[in-house]
């Protein structure tokens, strides 16, 4: 039976349905824009706020600004571009502060875990403020190792790179097959990780990739963090429920 040591996390995803909740929050966001003064149909703004995403990444900080500059909209020719970019702005946070949560099975199974002695972290893409900032507002903290927190932009290596991978390993002092790696996407958690020897487990349910197949076989392929119980208590001897 293998021995696990450690247990990382992806966080987008994975511990938190973060494309279903930008989604929502960009609805907000546009229906916000629309009700300052922005006349255009909200399924045009989402379309061209899309666009804007996906050419500029989610890591822009002018969606909005952006967005009018490609619409020109005649509307806003009597009202203050400003004031509309402001209210998206805010409508956006607001559902961030007030939607933004992990799946429901996630605290008991990192309490669990965090009970029985695994070591427990996260390695994950991103800027290093804003996946920080998801970990603090989530509560997740409390459970997780601090030295095992990998961010893609504050180690300076960036998915799907195993590199990434082989830092968590070497920061940690631990063999690779002694690490389990939890993670959405084929490419960039299931790929990478396996290639150095970790343990790499596919979460399912939000992951945009779902109904591919990977080209990489993950060890083990989940649809909840219910499922993944039984495996670490069959497979790795963790005492679990």
């Amino acid at each position: 039976m293998t021995h696990l040591s450690a247990i990382l996390f992806d966080i987008d995803d994975t511990l938190v349905p973060t494309t279903a909740f930008a989604r929502r929050a960009r609805s907000n966001a546009v229906r916000a824009m629309i009700s300052a003064g922005l006349d255009l149909p909200e399924e045009e703004v989402l379309k061209e706020l899309d666009e804007v995403l996906h050419e500029f990444s989610s890591n822009y900080e002018h969606h909005f600004d952006k967005l009018l500059m490609r619409l020109r909209p005649k509307s806003l020719e009597r009202v203050n571009p400003a004031l509309v970019v402001a209210a998206g702005v805010a409508a956006y946070h607001d559902t961030k502060f007030l939607e933004l949560a992990p799946f429901d099975d996630v605290y008991p199974l990192l309490r669990d875990l965090k009970r029985a002695g695994v070591r427990l972290g996260i390695v994950t893409h991103g800027w290093t403020v804003k996946q920080a900032e998801k970990l603090v507002r989530l509560g997740l903290v409390p459970y997780l190792d601090p030295k095992a927190v990998f961010i893609s932009d504050q180690i300076g290596i960036s998915k799907p790179n195993p590199k990434l991978y082989q830092r968590a390993l070497s920061d940690m002092g631990l063999a690779p097959e002694a690490v389990m790696y939890v993670g959405d996407s084929p490419e960039h958690d299931i790929a990478p990780p396996k290639s150095i020897g970790m343990v790499a487990t596919w979460a399912r349910r939000a992951s945009r990739h779902k109904d591919e197949a990977p080209k990489v076989a993950p060890d083990h392929v989940i649809e909840d963090f219910d499922q993944l119980r039984p495996i670490l208590r069959k497979d790795y001897g963790l005492p679990l429920s």
